[in-house]
Order: C-alpha cells, then structure tokens, then sequence
C-alpha cells in the first residue's frame, strides 16, 4: 500500500491571517467555499479551527464517494490539518505571507492507496482529480477574500 498525495496552490491577493481565517471557519465560510464534489456538509462541534469536528461526503469520480469525519487542529501558525476518523485521509492547510497584502495557500492531502494494479491508477490519476477539486475550493476562497 503506497501513500498518494495530491497538493495544489494559489496566490490570493489578500492577508494570510484574513485567508487563514475563512480557511479556518466551518461554521460560515467553508461551506461556501466547496464546490459540487462535497455534499452533505455538517459542522458536528466546534466550527472555527481547532477542535472542530465537521463531515461531508467527498464525490470525487463518478463512482467514488467518500464519507468523511474530520478533526481539525492547529499544529503551528498558519497551518490546519483536517484527519478522517473514517479513513488514512490528512488534508493540510498552509497559508504564508506572499508579500504585499498576497499570501500563498497550499493545500495537500495524503492517503494510503490501494495495493496492486487498482493501487497503481489510484496514485496515477486521483491527485489530478483531487487537485482540480481543490483547485476549485481555492478560486472560490480567492474570490470571498480578495478585495
């Protein structure tokens, strides 16, 4: 069983503490930020940063669904980890000062893949898929944040 990974990123023209913010609340703006792929977007406690507890269902093939419980924490300044309760699925954020009112957002989720000739497509083609996903929750926080 091989660990996929997938990371994606953005330059946003806005303050990485007013990034970090949004990125950092499930109770009002994340919900807005996700596209079609999530479904079933539930905040179970908490709702900003550390310590929150939210689910959604993560549609990210035709045919592959995941239903996902997440454990927020706050491991450093400017960085968030999102850990499934149902799977080996890390999801982490980081937001850096990019200089002049800009920060840089990196976004990269790790799994354990499959093992043989499922595991071999599954590391092939699933960070592309899941990096436009994400690429797509980053445009939408651009466009909540950039002024």
């Amino acid at each position: 069983m091989a660990q996929v990974e997938a990371t994606t990123e953005r330059i946003v023209a806005a303050d990485a503490e007013t990034v970090f913010d949004a990125v950092a609340d499930y109770e009002n703006t994340r919900a807005k930020l996700l596209p079609e792929h999530f479904s079933e977007y539930e905040v179970r406690e908490g709702g900003d940063g550390e310590g929150t507890l939210v689910h959604w269902k993560l549609q990210a093939t035709s045919k592959r669904v995941r239903d996902c419980l997440l454990e927020v924490t706050e491991p450093s300044d400017g960085r968030l980890v999102e850990k499934d309760r149902n799977s080996s699925m890390v999801t982490t954020w980081t937001v850096t000062p990019a200089g002049d009112g800009r920060c840089k957002v990196v976004v990269t989720t790790v799994w354990n893949g499959a093992g043989g000739i499922g595991g071999f497509f599954e590391k092939t083609f699933a960070p592309k898929g899941l990096g436009r996903i994400y690429d797509a929750v980053l445009a939408n926080l651009a466009a909540s944040v950039e002024k």
